[in-house]
């Protein structure tokens, strides 16, 4: 069986428990023959990153489901909120969905309400969306619970840390897009 400790958790309990198993303790020295990495297990802030955005993207779905939204719902709205009408390619570009997604969904906001056409548009024309009066309602209603998901200790973060996070995130994201 491959070593697990790839996908531990970000407190290393995962790692512990498998030294545990294998009838070590805890940090002590690797055994190669054992280990799936000769050198011991490298840091992988990337695969992190992917581990933690399973855990934020499953909390977060509860978090909107509780107003009747979902994640990506949430980002053309807040994003329409700011006061440009966009079209739909320039809200997938923004929110950082495949453009054929937005179709469905696009449709789903239009049925419930939320946004708008500025235009009929058609082939060739570009229709722009905005947020409607009930687009912001609900948006109001979802961005308390966002902000306390977001809150340094719900991370068990300090303040300057979460911000230190925000800020390598934005250059890690800048950088592979």
């Amino acid at each position: 069986m491959p070593d697990q400790g790839l996908f531990r958790n970000a407190a290393g309990e995962r790692d512990r428990w498998a030294e545990r198993e294998r009838g070590r303790d805890p940090g002590t020295e690797h055994d190669p023959d054992r280990d799936a990495w000769a050198d011991g297990e490298p840091d992988l802030p990337l695969w992190e990153l992917i581990q933690t955005s399973h855990v934020v993207a499953r909390d977060f779905t509860a978090v909107f489901a509780s107003v009747g939204l979902t994640p990506t719902q949430f980002g053309v709205l807040a994003t329409l909120a700011d006061g440009d009408d966009l079209s739909q390619a320039e809200l997938a570009r923004v929110i950082m969905v495949r453009p054929q997604s937005m179709g469905e969904l696009v449709a789903s906001l239009l049925d419930r309400g939320l946004v708008e056409r500025d235009s009929p548009g058609g082939r060739g024309r570009r229709a722009g969306l905005r947020i409607t009066a009930t687009g912001r309602e609900l948006l109001s209603r979802a961005q308390p619970a966002v902000v306390t998901f977001n809150a340094p200790e719900a991370m068990g973060l300090s303040a300057a840390e979460a911000a230190e996070l925000t800020r390598l995130l934005r250059i890690v994201r800048a950088t592979l897009s």
